[in-house]
């Protein structure tokens, strides 16, 4: 038997909701586990409950964990009349569940029971799997009291899902499947190995063991992203009207107030407390050495913020602002100190004190506030010693605001400077990538060692971390040709050089360097078309350290035999470098910058706040998240400051793109801070984010939304909040902007050209690690995790999720044309016998009136647009759960989908995925071979390969052909179409004649093994 067990320690619960009629409530925890329950005390009349009891639930078959559910209800126990009243729950997955090293207290916020509850506040729990042999578990559990009662009914969401019958009967769904709520859930963890024992943490908590009946194995449950509270109108986009800076946004249209319009129209206008500290001068010596280690701290209330000291000087310069939100102030005074670093205590030098009541405010575009020289005061006394300064009331529009400190960003307190480096908000630029094509044609006079041969000889190709190889030839003299073109991504400034290397093997996995050449990127020959680069010979140095040195350069042209190599280097400016998605593209420019045209328009984007965002961490036993939203369009990439723990943080930044085509995609994403406390080991984890294609924003309009931000987790999709943005696309002349939609999508080398689809994506990966690095070294950096996430680098990786959600779009776009073809069935069925009169008279109308079809289809098409206007889109598009297939997905393929690149699993679990993939891909090869013998029935007909077969056919064909020769065409048409759709009386249940003779035509399925 297994000794594998679940422990739950449940720590505590904050804010509960109130239920007794005192303003307060007597709770207790219910945990549920594969038909095992457990109970904690009951703590009376306390809203934050603090528990530390621990429960360990017996898991009997470990291969089932991933499917099974922990849920936590908390209650109200009335004791009046024995009545439990739910104050919300908790629901865990098994795929959560992390080994007791691994564990940690996470606080989950309390959904609803029920459709009509009302609940709110936290839950602390630390989930956790063992198996600790040493850990025993009393045979009963403190019995829960017979008589208490549900306050409420439960419910049970059940609904039936069956999957459609298609044409392509590819992917199977299981039938009669629940419904399930799944929230926050830790990171899982599938190490496998030995547990440490939890008993020693044990001693200080309640322990409860195993009590209760146990239920049969639960069936395989389909996660839905919308049972129970998360309805599909929680992942719903939702219109808003703030009140931005241009004045109020009702329908797209901005209503102008009585306040001057300020030029950050598009956020709502936060006022800021600026406080700019220069420099000071004659400053007082102090200590026996006369010596002043001098800083400044400004005071506002109970905010502080703090410049960095100078050793041993007596005239420092700071030229550092900051900047307090006129919101949070506790004061009417500012006070500017000047202090002196000691060992153990600081000393005061100095103050300056400004009454808020006579500080300017200032309106860009006003040029900045003069800063001025104010004499220091100690008690009361001039002291020796003056501080430039300027203090000013302002908005986040004024230009000190991006490198301000900020009061309502940072944590209480003093902060490092490396913090404070993390949370400022910086605008990025990523860098011109071009395509390096390399032709790798031959080699002369290589000269090997003494002890070797030529055996396979490649070139070795490498710029920065990108190496590729050329094929392996074999020669019995010195000179190899190979005619191999490779290419890679570069990117300016071009600091990595070319570097070649002709390698021999001469053994197992040892290779020979015969020669080396160093090519500086700066030197090669640039190019905007197709044409022919002038080829070059390089010398070959005999080793890499004196390629790179070039210590031989002058010497070679002394020498008399040297290896050669024969090259075609080029870097193509004609091509778009694609550093993303192609179907998320934010760019199409190409990368020589005499191909680029004139902008067409701008975009302008404010980020206003995010509301309901989910903790990302705990911080003094709290949920907190430490937010910050990055955007991304064309070369532009935009980062908002950091605000700290807050669950609701406000920005109200705005940005502006130039726009080059509207077929581009503007890329949001939140993000939560993970290098506040420490420079490396974290990374910033993902909240979620948003894609919006400016094609579909109408020009002039200001779209303010609110977009859900939801995430795919192991457990299943889940909103993490949700994002407020105000947008806005302005064009300045709308004949351009049509114009542009008849131009290629792409530059003309594409075209010319054209990259196969895998040599795209491989470009496309080297791409966006280049971009990654070169945005990680800015300050604040750009972490890899974050660019490579709104990159979409993991997009082109097997999903079986992904891959029903396209076949589900290929079916929704052929709906149209089976809807028509079921449409005919019924009129050639009469199933309606006015409709089919009616199809008789219009076919034998166009039959009769052929120059009328054209029209009438046209006609038709704008009838069916002109009535979907009606139903036009009125914000952008945003993530769809059902179009995502994010609604109905299995543990199995989350698991799947979730899994690193190559796998982590074990071979059991490859090996049943590797079966389940097998086993689709044959129903796919079915129906591709069913494909391909129609056709290979149709080309039967004159292939002669069935010659009876051929021989009617034939006789056929020139039957028809002398009676069409002699008929008008409108004829057979249309006894074609009246036969087609005559009465069933005069149908047959058995297929007609030519439907039979069809399928006794011959396939080459005979001959195939």
């Amino acid at each position: 038997m297994s000794n594998l067990k679940l422990g739950v320690k449940v720590v505590g619960a904050h804010d509960l909701m109130p239920k007794d009629g005192q303003g307060s409530c007597s709770a207790f925890v219910e945990l549920h586990f594969d038909g095992q329950t457990f109970r904690t005390t009951t703590k009376d009349t306390d809203l934050n409950p603090v528990w530390n009891e621990k429960f360990y639930f017996i898991v009997t078959d470990p291969s089932k964990l991933p499917n099974l559910t922990l849920d936590a209800f908390v209650y109200h126990l009335n004791k009046s009349n024995n009545n439990k009243v739910c104050l919300g729950k908790v629901r865990l997955t098994g795929t959560s569940f992390v080994p007791y090293s691994d564990a940690v207290v996470l606080h989950y916020p309390l959904e609803k029971k029920f459709t009509f509850s009302r609940v709110k506040g936290e839950l602390g729990l630390k989930v956790f799997v063992t198996d600790d042999p040493s850990i025993k578990s009393p045979n009963q559990l403190p019995a829960v009291e017979p008589s208490m009662n549900i306050d409420q009914h439960s419910t049970q969401d059940q609904s039936p899902a069956s999957f459609t019958n298609s044409i392509l009967n590819i992917f199977s769904r299981k039938k009669n499947v629940s419904r399930h709520t799944f929230h926050n859930v830790p990171k899982s963890n599938q190490e496998k190995g030995h547990q440490p024992s939890p008993s020693a943490d044990a001693k200080s908590t309640v322990d409860y063991g195993m009590h209760g009946k146990k239920s049969g194995p639960p069936p395989l449950r389909v996660m839905h992203a919308y049972g129970g509270s998360s309805s599909p109108m929680d992942y719903a986009l939702k219109e808003t009207s703030p009140f931005l800076g241009g004045g109020r946004v009702v329908g797209g249209r901005v209503i102008r107030g009585n306040r001057p319009v300020s030029t950050y129209d598009l956020v709502e206008p936060m006022h800021y407390l600026f406080v700019r500290v220069v420099r000071a001068r004659d400053l007082p010596s102090k200590g026996v050495t006369g010596g002043l280690d001098p800083y400044v701290e400004v005071k506002v209330g109970n905010f502080k913020g703090i410049t960095k000291h100078y050793e041993k000087t007596q005239e420092p310069e700071w030229n550092q602002v900051f900047a307090f939100s006129k919101d949070s102030l506790q004061s009417t005074k500012v006070e500017v100190v000047v202090k002196d670093k000691g060992m153990l205590l600081d000393e005061a030098v100095g103050t300056v004190r400004f009454d808020l009541h006579d500080v300017p405010t200032r309106v860009p575009p006003d040029s900045p506030l003069a800063p001025e020289w104010y004499r220091i005061d100690k008690g009361g006394d001039k002291k020796k010693g003056e501080l430039m300064l300027a203090v000013w009331f302002g908005t986040q529009a004024d230009e000190a605001f991006p490198d301000a400190w900020h009061s309502d960003a940072l944590f209480p307190g003093e902060i490092s400077s490396f913090a404070y480096a993390q949370i400022r908000s910086k605008v990025y630029h990523s860098p011109r990538l071009w395509y390096v094509r390399v032709r790798v044609i031959e080699a002369q006079d290589l000269l090997v060692s003494e002890n070797s041969q030529m055996s396979d000889a490649y070139v070795k190709v490498q710029i920065g971390n990108q190496i590729l190889k050329t094929k392996s030839v074999q020669s019995r003299t010195m000179s190899l040709r190979w005619d191999e073109e490779l290419m890679f991504v570069a990117a300016e400034p071009f600091e990595e050089p070319l570097i070649l290397s002709v390698e021999n093997r001469i053994g197992p996995n040892k290779d020979e360097t015969i020669g080396a050449v160093v090519i500086p990127l700066t030197k090669v020959d640039k190019r905007a078309d197709d044409r022919i680069i002038h080829t070059r010979w390089y010398n070959l140095e005999e080793s890499m350290s004196s390629a790179m040195d070039g210590e031989q350069e002058k010497k070679k042209e002394k020498d008399k035999f040297f290896s050669r190599l024969h090259l075609s280097i080029c870097l193509d400016g004609g091509y778009h470098v694609f550093d993303g998605s192609t179907y998320y593209s934010s760019d199409l420019r190409a990368s020589s910058k005499q191909l680029w045209k004139k902008s067409i328009g701008f975009l302008e984007l404010g980020i206003l706040g995010v509301d309901g965002l989910h903790p990302m961490k705990t911080r003094e036993g709290r949920g907190a998240s430490d937010t910050y939203c990055v955007a991304k369009y064309g070369q532009k990439w935009i980062r908002t400051r950091t605000i700290i723990d807050s669950l609701s943080p406000k920005f109200n930044e705005q940005y502006t793109w130039e726009v080059f085509d509207p077929a581009t995609v503007l890329t949001v994403g939140v993000f939560d801070n993970g290098h506040l406390n420490s420079s490396d080991g974290n990374k910033d984890l993902i909240i979620g984010k948003i894609r919006i294609r400016i094609s579909t924003l109408q020009t002039g309009r200001v779209y303010t939304n609110s977009y859900p931000l939801l995430v795919l987790h192991p457990s299943g999709v889940k909103k993490m909040g949700e994002l407020h943005l105000a947008i806005r696309f302005s064009c300045y002349s709308m004949v351009d902007l049509m114009n542009l939609y008849f131009k290629p999508h792409l530059p003309k080398m594409h075209y010319k050209r054209p990259l196969n689809i895998m040599e795209q994506e491989k470009l496309r990966h080297q791409a966006v690690n280049v971009v990654a690095a070169r945005l990680s070294r800015a300050e604040p950096p750009l972490r890899k995790e974050v660019v490579e996430y709104m990159s979409d680098t993991d997009s082109h990786l097997w999903s079986m999720r992904r891959s029903k959600a396209n076949f589900y779009r290929l079916m929704a776009v052929f709906s149209g044309i089976l809807s028509v073809v079921r449409w005919l069935g019924e009129v050639c069925a009469w199933k309606n016998p006015v409709t089919t009169v009616l199809a008789h008279i219009l076919f034998l109308m166009l039959v009769c009136f052929p120059e009328l079809i054209l029209p009438t289809m046209f006609l038709y098409i704008f009838a069916i647009g002109m009535w979907n206007w009606r139903f036009r889109p009125r914000y952008p598009p945003h993530m769809n759960t059902r179009l995502s297939y994010a609604d109905a997905v299995t543990p199995n393929e989350l698991d799947e989908e979730f899994d690193t690149f190559p796998t982590s699993k074990s071979s059991d679990v490859v090996r049943w995925r590797y079966d389940r993939l097998r086993s689709v891909a044959g129903r796919i090869q079915s129906v591709v071979g069913d494909l391909a013998t129609q056709g290979e029935r149709i080309q039967a007909l004159v292939s002669w390969r069935d010659p009876r077969a051929s021989a009617m056919f034939m006789a056929f064909c020139f039957v028809a052909a002398v009676v069409l020769y002699m008929t008008p065409f409108q004829m057979p048409i249309l006894l074609g179409g009246f036969y087609l759709m005559r009465h069933p009386m005069f149908r047959s249940k058995i297929p007609p004649a030519p439907v039979n003779f069809f399928r006794r035509l011959p396939a080459l399925t005979d001959s195939m093994l």
